[in-house]
């Protein structure tokens, strides 16, 4: 299932362009190489590569909860047996199942 929903999120998902923060990047690398020894600047571009790492699969992960959370809510609302629907005059109370475009009238607090 997982597959199917990574799948779907690299269907939806754009990389945004950033380009002032790619333009950072390149400025600041560079200055790494200058002021760095190699050994030392392979660390820093592993510490890079592993936030990076965690920030896309943080992104898929998020992509996935907010998935099965919506698949969930739509599941429950197409549960309810068409006969449970409240009517405008027997309502009882506020659910979910209502529409914004629905008129339905307070019950009497009496």
């Amino acid at each position: 299932m997982n597959k199917t929903l990574t799948a779907l999120y690299d269907s939806f998902y754009t990389l945004p362009q950033a380009a002032d923060t790619r333009a950072e990047i390149k400025t600041i690398h560079k200055q790494l190489i200058l002021k760095l020894d190699k050994p030392e600047r392979r660390l820093v571009l592993r510490l890079i590569d592993a936030k990076d790492r965690l920030a896309e699969e943080t992104s898929i992960d998020s992509f996935i909860c907010g998935f099965r959370l919506a698949w969930r809510l739509a599941n429950e609302l197409n549960s309810y047996p068409e006969s449970g629907r409240p009517t405008q005059s027997g309502q009882t109370e506020w659910d979910a199942r209502c529409t914004p475009q629905e008129r339905w009238e307070l019950p009497d607090e009496g």
